[in-house]
């Protein structure tokens, strides 16, 4: 990639900070090193060395949207502020081609002493802006964080939403060619994290984002690509849909401890053959006369249960299908908007489980969540028991609302416990494909009331 295209390059980047036991040996080490230098004795070394990014390559294009992704301590932080120029690497390089706008932290460059405005003023002349510039952007930086008369009092007076505010707010107007967020809008309220994101959007018609965040949804919404960071390395780099999956199962099993069993779950899946599961369903022209009188058709085109998707368990229990059909169980085809559907979900159980719970989420093309629910409080007072070799079945009914055009998925999942405390035995991720294709302006519902939930053993 010309460098011309580059917006930031990051090539084998490194940080090594020194860890000290006791406070003394950070005097030692400044000190007896270099006498025992001098004495032509080997130095000895009175710290740790602890690496928070080890041999670190990234490449942004310009216009291009990347989202950091990983837990506290991962490095995310380090990272930015290296590319920010705030932080010196140990080893490595970070170049950037453009004017760079950042908030990497609450506050940070506020003098707490100082008021919101001359604040702005500061910061304003630190991110390249004239006196006369700060001045005609003014009005339109205090409207944008809205804090009213708190803009002429000392910021250390300030909430932590305030500091958010004003921060970014300042940023949102210096005409930045790279913008790096880091968490920050995880402090606002929801009002302003939605003005925020409004913002970014416009932003990236021009511009080139650099977005940490833990919020995953945010960033398989926002974002192009994404990097995993683990412990310093980068654990996966690719299309933030798929890399925040991997994250979330990452995550999951590292919290409840549960280990993998890939082959369980595979072979059960493969073998599975009851009730022949949904095919390809091409979408029917032939029109429904109901449907054409209230111009609210859909058509849904469901393209089969797919058992390659990316998934995650114990292996304990498989998703072995999913099917979305219409409340006869035919495939649905053209229907008319709130009309009654059925998921349904079957699943073996490879060892002996107590409270099993299944359920199922739709998502949008960007893997955000819209609508799903799950067998647990319908059998929370009388929960099911099963034996290994016992196959289940959940059917959920409920309203499917009008859609907008475009492409869906449905994962599933097979759990044992409750709803606060379980074990994942399967998790699987877009293993259910459908495109909706409608002439109506429409949006998309995100809560929906179910009619019926059951949950059946299938011998």
């Amino acid at each position: 990639m010309s460098s011309e295209n580059v917006a930031i390059r990051v090539c084998n980047l490194s940080k090594s900070y020194h860890i000290y036991t006791r406070p003394q040996d950070r005097l030692k080490q400044s000190t007896i090193p270099k006498l025992q230098r001098i004495f032509g004795r080997p130095p000895k070394q009175f710290y740790r060395e602890f690496w928070a990014l080890k041999d670190i390559s990234l490449e942004m294009k310009k216009g291009e949207t990347i989202g950091i992704i990983g837990r506290n301590g991962s490095g995310k932080s380090t990272l930015l502020q290296i590319i920010c120029g705030t932080l010196h690497p140990t080893t490595g390089t970070a170049e950037t081609n453009g004017r760079v706008a950042a908030l990497l932290e609450l506050g940070s460059g506020f003098n707490p002493e100082f008021t919101g405005r001359e604040n702005v003023y500061i910061n304003g002349a630190v991110l390249g802006l004239s006196r006369s510039e700060i001045d005609d952007r003014f009005d339109d930086i205090a409207a944008f964080a809205d804090i009213g008369e708190f803009i002429e009092q000392p910021v250390k007076t300030y909430s932590s939403g305030m500091f958010t505010r004003l921060s970014f707010s300042v940023i949102a107007h210096v005409d930045a060619d790279i913008l790096v967020v880091d968490e920050a809008l995880a402090v606002g309220d929801a009002f302003f994290a939605q003005k925020c994101m409004r913002f970014l959007r416009k932003f990236q018609d021009k511009g080139t984002v650099l977005f940490v965040s833990h919020d995953t949804a945010a960033v398989s919404n926002l974002c192009d690509r994404a990097v995993w960071l683990n412990r310093g390395v980068v654990e996966a780099e690719g299309v933030a849909k798929d890399v925040c999956e991997q994250y979330f199962a990452a995550r999951y099993l590292e919290e409840t401890g549960v280990p993998e069993n890939k082959e369980a779950r595979t072979v059960k899946k493969r073998s599975f053959r009851q009730g022949e599961p949904s095919t390809t369903t091409e979408p029917m022209r032939a029109t429904s006369s109901k449907a054409s009188q209230s111009g609210l058709a859909q058509v849904i085109q469901t393209f089969g249960f797919n058992a390659d998707s990316a998934d995650f368990g114990t292996g304990n229990a498989s998703i072995l299908s999913i099917e979305l059909v219409d409340i006869t169980g035919a495939p649905l085809t053209w229907i008319e908007g709130g009309e009654d559907v059925q998921v349904i979900v079957h699943a073996a159980c490879n060892a002996d489980l107590d409270s099993p719970i299944i359920g199922f989420i739709v998502k949008d093309r960007l893997g955000q969540p819209l609508l799903g629910d799950n067998t647990f409080l319908t059998y929370e007072s009388g929960p099911l028991s099963v034996r290994a070799g016992d196959t289940l079945e959940a059917r959920f009914v409920f309203t499917l609302p009008l859609l907008a055009s475009g492409e869906y998925s449905v994962c599933a999942a097979i759990a044992s416990g409750t709803l606060t405390s379980h074990v994942q035995h399967h998790w699987i991720h877009d293993a259910l494909l459908f495109a909706v294709h409608t002439s109506s302006v429409n949006g998309v519902l995100v809560g929906i009331p179910m009619k019926s939930i059951s949950l059946s053993r299938k011998s």
